[in-house]
C-alpha cells in the first residue's frame, strides 16, 4: 500500500510539473521576447503550417524518441516510449494553455517581461516537480541522456549543446518561411540562463524548509 502511495504522488507531481510547464510555455509565447530555446521549433512551425503549437511539439518529441532509439540501439530501454503519451499529453496541455490565456494583452515592452518572468518562473517549477517526480524523462532530456550514455560528455554541456541546436533550427525555418526572426529573442536567452538556476533555487529553499520543520515527504 505504501508503495502505492509513493506511485500516486509521484505521479500527481509529474502531471502538474507538466501542466505548470505548458503554461510556462503559453506565457513566455505570449509575452513575445522569444520562447524557450526547446519550444521555439514548435512556435515557428505553428506560424508557416496550419498545425498548433501542441502538434508540432507532440511531432518534435516523436523525432527525439527516434533519435534516442538510434544512438542506443540495443541499450535503449523500451519503458521510454512512455515518452511518446507524455508528449502527447504536454502538447495538448500547451494548446490548451495557450487558449486559456489569450485574453492577456499587453501595451509596454515591461509588461511583456512581466509575462516573460511569469513563463521563466512557471518553466522553473515545473521542470522542478519533474525531476522530483523522477518518473519519465522528457523526450530532449532523454536524448541528452542517450547521447551522454554513448559519448561520455557531461549532461549540462549536451543540454546547452541541444538548446543551441533548437535556436539555430527555429531560426533557420524562421528566416526560410517566414522572412525574418520569430520565437527567438531576449526572453529565449533568459529563459535558458535562469530556469536551471532557479530550479535550483527552489531546491535549495524547499530542502531549507524541509529540515527546519522536519519534514520528509515518504516518496523520496
Amino acid at each position: 500500500i505504501n508503495n502505492k502511495n509513493v506511485m500516486i504522488k509521484k505521479f500527481i507531481f509529474f502531471v502538474m510539473g507538466l501542466i505548470i510547464l505548458a503554461f510556462g510555455v503559453a506565457f513566455s509565447i505570449k509575452a513575445d521576447l522569444g520562447t524557450s530555446p526547446i519550444a521555439s521549433v514548435s512556435y515557428v512551425g505553428s506560424l508557416f503550417t496550419s498545425f498548433s503549437v501542441g502538434n508540432i511539439t507532440i511531432l518534435v518529441h516523436s523525432i527525439l524518441i527516434l533519435l534516442q532509439i538510434m544512438v542506443l540501439r540495443r541499450r535503449y530501454n523500451p519503458i521510454q516510449l512512455l515518452q511518446l503519451p507524455v508528449a502527447i499529453f504536454f502538447g495538448n496541455i500547451t494548446d490548451f494553455s495557450i487558449w486559456a490565456i489569450q485574453a492577456i494583452t499587453f501595451s509596454t515592452y515591461w509588461q511583456q517581461w512581466v509575462l516573460c518572468i511569469i513563463g521563466i518562473i512557471l518553466n522553473s517549477i515545473g521542470v522542478y516537480l519533474l525531476v522530483k517526480a523522477n518518473l519519465v524523462t522528457l523526450a530532449a532530456e532523454g536524448l541528452v541522456i542517450a547521447i551522454c550514455k554513448v559519448l561520455l560528455i557531461k549532461f549540462g554541456s549536451m543540454k546547452i549543446t541541444l538548446d543551441i541546436t533548437f535556436v539555430v533550427i527555429a531560426g533557420i525555418l524562421s528566416i526560410t518561411f517566414l522572412n525574418g526572426i520569430y520565437g527567438i529573442g531576449e526572453g529565449t536567452i533568459a529563459t535558458a540562463i535562469f530556469v536551471g538556476w532557479i530550479t535550483k533555487g527552489i531546491d535549495q529553499i524547499v530542502g531549507a524548509v524541509r529540515e527546519k520543520y522536519s519534514f520528509q515527504p515518504d516518496f523520496e
